[in-house]
């Protein structure tokens, strides 16, 4: 490099390996001359395009946190103390959030404290949980400093970075980042080795929404075909990019944007599909893509219509940082496949659904879900009982209501900050090992997770069949308030089958209905509802058969009305203006 400074730009890994120039994000995020180089690079673009007329949205920065989500460097260190500070306001707060006494690891000032790096055995776990706390919100501020300048220079138009929602994005709190954007982005890509990638791809978009509050938002890149960077990478089928592409829509979505214009003949992207492929205009990317501008023009109408559902999933990025710390019972739990897992059965019964936040004002449901949902306040945890009070079905899972914020236990029995609530106290955590299934009394089977659960005036509905808990309630269910509503735990990791028996029961309690009952699986459903009283259905046939649904009003893709069985064809989409 050229600035001998240069090198104190680059990130550091746990291990102390710095990362070399040469691909991207090749920056330490905190590091001084990388914000300096920043923000002047940022004042410069904004004043040379401060009056151009098709400026219309500032798209800050790429990926913030992509591949570099974590920095453990120098600058890392500093910036680690001074936001411990900020929050803790003083050393002894800290030492008693972070239980130092514990194995001697008691600090006498902020300036003794590091990153958690590589250690000889398990760095002290608060610290890691704050640690990403802090990283989160590190790359925030860099985008808050570069955002500032722009609405220094240009303060009439609306700034955004494009997030990365999805069921892998781990490291960055995207709830607490969707205050300081003008819209929500996002960035999706479906994953070629996952059969059903629909799936994913509704909940990232439900969870594009539910960043934004419920408005529209827009998604900022997905891909034409086949992306360059999987394991192995796979060719979108006929009719699946339009079928990705409304889906987002379906969920809330008023834009709909690639990554590429046209397909790279050089770089590390070479091989990501574009608009404009290798071959050019002659190929079925691109008519596939021509197409799908025809289709967002005949559903322009569509544009600031919202998405409303009965059914709330509740996510939270601490309790998926917190829950798969070190030192826990298992480490084969994994937080975004216990969510995939609940919306998945939801999807197969067409129940559409909101990922909200924890602290959301959840009694407007009439079903709450919170998988998994291991660190959580106490006013957390009112919120979530609130619900159930209100009139509610809510389901907590195993491995909830654990801890609080600074990772301390609960004490007095599992759940903790849910026993209450559910009526129940369990002792004991029986994780089990790779491989080994136990069975409900219902048939189904179960794996990874039991626990030796008392009732404590809750009444079972699953009891273990066999194994050391042989007998004793593996799901339970509380009455709750004066409403009718109720408090399931699921102290359990039921098979594909029993969740969905399950969801089904939990479901018909509720009185949730689908979109439109009686569709197959891989047909997907989803209502945006208008101000002024006008509802959009779409229809989206995933399956290789032609599927029939009862509707009534005007198909806006065909641009014919449709009154009673209407004929989705395999692989297509419809949209029904109702009437």
């Amino acid at each position: 490099m050229a600035d001998p400074q240069a090198p104190d730009l680059l990130p550091v890994t746990a291990e102390g390996t710095v990362l070399s120039p040469g691909g991207r994000q090749a920056y330490a995020v905190s590091a001084p001359l990388l914000r300096d180089y920043a923000l002047r690079m940022t004042r410069v673009m904004a004043e040379r395009y401060a009056e151009h007329p098709a400026l219309a949205l500032w798209h800050v920065d790429n990926e913030l946190g992509c591949h570099v989500p974590q920095d453990f460097s120098d600058h890392a260190a500093a910036a680690f103390r001074r936001w411990l500070e900020s929050r803790y306001g003083s050393i002894e707060v800290l030492n008693e959030a972070w239980g130092t006494a514990f194995w001697s690891q008691r600090y006498g000032s902020f300036d003794e404290i590091l990153p958690p790096r590589a250690a000889p055995t398990y760095p002290n776990p608060t610290q890691q949980l704050d640690f990403a706390r802090y990283s989160s919100d590190e790359l925030l501020a860099h985008y808050r400093a570069l955002r500032e300048v722009l609405a220094e220079v240009t303060p009439n138009v609306p700034a955004t970075t494009n997030f990365m929602l999805s069921s892998a994005t781990k490291w960055m709190d995207y709830f607490a980042w969707a205050g300081d954007v003008d819209v929500v982005a996002n960035d999706h890509y479906v994953i070629a080795a996952d059969p059903r990638g629909q799936i994913e791809l509704a909940f990232a978009a439900d969870l594009s929404r539910g960043v934004a509050g419920g408005d529209p938002w827009i998604l900022m890149e997905h891909s034409t075909s086949a992306v360059n960077w999987q394991p192995r990478n796979r060719t979108k089928g006929p009719g699946e990019m339009l079928r990705n592409s409304l889906s987002h829509v379906a969920r809330g979505a008023d834009g709909i944007m690639f990554f590429q214009w046209r397909q790279s003949k050089a770089g590390a992207e070479k091989f990501h599909s574009a608009m404009v492929p290798h071959a050019g205009k002659d190929s079925d990317v691109w008519r596939g893509t021509v197409a799908l501008g025809r289709a967002l023009e005949a559903l322009a109408e569509v544009a600031g219509s919202r998405v409303l559902n009965r059914v709330a999933l509740v996510m939270d990025y601490p309790s998926w940082w917190a829950s798969e710390l070190d030192s826990h019972p298992t480490q084969a739990l994994r937080y975004n496949e216990e969510m995939l897992r609940w919306y998945t059965a939801l999807w197969d019964l067409g129940i559409g659904v909101d990922l909200v936040p924890t602290g959301t004002d959840l009694t407007g449901y009439e079903l709450v879900i919170a998988p998994t949902l291991y660190s959580v306040s106490g006013q957390e945890a009112e919120r979530v009982a609130e619900a159930a009070r209100a009139g509610a079905q809510v389901v907590i899972t195993f491995f909830s209501g654990i801890v609080d914020e600074n990772e301390h236990i609960y004490l007095g029995g599992y759940p903790g900050a849910f026993r209450e609530l559910l009526g129940v106290r369990t002792e004991e955590f029986y994780a089990l090992q790779e491989g080994e299934v136990l069975h409900l009394d219902d048939g189904t089977a179960a794996d990874l997770w039991s626990e030796k659960t008392h009732l404590e005036g809750a009444e079972a509905v699953r009891s273990w069949a066999d194994g050391a808990l042989h007998g004793r309630p593996a799901v339970t269910r509380n009455a709750a308030g004066e409403e009718g509503g109720a408090a399931w735990y699921v102290a359990a990791r039921p098979s594909a089958e029993g969740l969905e028996t399950l969801v089904d029961e939990i479901v018909a309690a509720a009185g949730v209905e689908s979109a439109v009952p009686g569709l197959h699986r891989d047909v997907e459903a989803v209502r945006r509802f208008a101000e002024d009283g006008t509802t959009y259905l779409f229809v989206l046939n995933h399956s290789d058969r032609d599927q029939v649904v009862q509707v009534s009003g005007h198909d806006l893709l065909r641009g014919t009305d449709a009154d009673g069985a209407h004929t989705v064809r395999a692989g297509a989409v419809a949209v029904i203006r109702e009437s």
